[in-house]
């Protein structure tokens, strides 16, 4: 496979972008360590889409998802409809987040399992089929994060609650990694390949930062859907 040749401002671009990101994912680490929030899952939730969200879902954190009291500005009584919303699509974010990161170095350090999940035989490119991996360890994750949210809110049993975390997150996550493919894949192979020469590694800073992009995409495509899903009840308003 050939090696892209990146610009040196691309690439420090990359790694000034996820630098930011990371800090941004620490501050919030740190803070939801000494001011944690009522709902649990949360505190994983808001650093791991600092990675991608950055500056952005700092402030809105610091707006709307830091808790108020002990001396912490914040907001007071239930957020507006779109907030709930976007907070919702951060959650299912998180979960997407999380199972990306982990699929896609399970598969740069085990190319095997890209093999398994139809490399060379259903695809000629390595990358379809790791986001079939991605997808499936993203849909877990996500319907883990979800169950930690609706068990509790509304009391049910251990079957009740994986089933409806599963009606709650599919169309979510779903609608998350059609956008986060969508414009990785423009970035890719409309972009990397012809300009550079070839499509980024996941060992390189220019691959996450495609990813940190297309995370941002994967949120504008499951806002919509979570606000359908919020409203029809299938999704606890956050």
């Amino acid at each position: 496979m050939p090696q892209p040749d990146f610009p040196a401002w691309l690439h420090w671009l990359a790694i000034l972008s996820l630098a930011i990101g990371g800090l941004c994912a620490l501050w919030i680490v740190d803070d939801v360590r000494r001011h944690p929030q009522k709902m649990a899952i949360m505190n994983v939730v808001w650093p791991l889409t600092a990675l991608f969200g950055s500056v952005l879902w700092l402030w809105f954190y610091l707006s709307w998802g830091r808790l108020k009291g002990a001396g912490i500005e914040g907001w007071e009584g239930e957020p507006p409809f779109w907030i709930a919303v976007a907070k919702g699509a951060s959650h299912c974010g998180g979960g997407c987040t999380l199972g990306d990161i982990i699929a896609e170095w399970a598969a740069f350090a085990m190319p095997a399992l890209a093999v398994w999940f139809g490399w060379h035989t259903l695809f000629a490119e390595k990358l379809f089929a790791v986001w079939v991996l991605d997808y499936l360890v993203a849909f877990l994750l996500g319907v883990i994060f979800q169950y930690f949210t609706i068990k509790p809110m509304r009391d049910l049993s251990v079957g009740q609650g994986i089933w409806q975390a599963v009606k709650a997150d599919a169309a979510s996550i779903t609608s998350w990694q059609v956008g986060m493919y969508g414009l990785m894949a423009l970035i890719q192979f409309a972009w990397f390949r012809p300009a550079y020469g070839g499509l980024a590694e996941v060992s390189t800073p220019e691959f996450w930062f495609a990813m940190q992009l297309a995370m941002l995409a994967g949120f504008c495509t499951a806002f919509p859907v979570n606000w359908w899903l919020v409203r029809a009840g299938l999704k606890e308003r956050m």
